[in-house]
């Protein structure tokens, strides 16, 4: 059962912010677009499984076009030459969009420290939320994304539209 956001309760009414209701309804909805390299995609694969089933948390949709997906989820090694195209499907993405990076590989690189391998994602794209683990247990990936539907339920209507959010998209080139 989803918990209702603050607001007054009456006889056959219920009032509460427009903000929040948006915010109930895009945390309960996450569309999940997974950016599987390796070992990390093999446990993001048991998450979406039976067993522990990441359809109960609202994203049901496994999506494979970014353009119809709001949680970009990166899971494995990304390579230096890999790294444009991730951009590119973030980039594609629309707003408001959201970025998962599962396991040590995409956080920051993991045990490939060498010069084809990239040192975590969030030197190409920003990054939300950090699963840890080498790979992460499916455990790890929900709680990663229950983390990330908290952060998506309290975040404010007009963040996307602040000079601090431009600020953000421009540090890292993205328009």
């Amino acid at each position: 059962m989803v918990d209702l956001p603050e607001g007054y309760a009456g006889e056959g009414f219920y009032a509460t912010s427009f903000d929040k209701v948006v915010g109930l309804a895009r945390k309960n909805s996450l569309w999940p677009l997974p950016f599987a390299t390796s070992c990390c995609g093999i446990e993001f694969m048991a998450t979406m499984a039976s067993n522990y089933d990441l359809a109960r948390f609202g994203s049901e949709r496994m999506g494979f076009t970014p353009r119809q997906c709001d949680m970009l989820l990166v899971a494995g090694t990304i390579s230096k030459k890999l790294g444009p195209i991730l951009r590119q499907v973030y980039i594609q993405m629309a707003e408001p969009r959201w970025v998962v990076a599962i396991g040590a590989c995409a956080s920051s690189g993991g045990i490939f420290d060498s010069y084809s391998v990239l040192q975590g994602i969030d030197q190409i794209i920003p990054v939300d939320v950090y699963v840890p683990g080498c790979p992460p247990r499916p455990e790890g990936i929900l709680d990663g994304i229950l983390k990330l539907q908290e952060l998506v339920g309290n975040e404010s209507l007009r963040r996307r539209t602040s000079e601090k959010y431009k600020e953000l998209m421009e540090s890292y080139g993205i328009k």
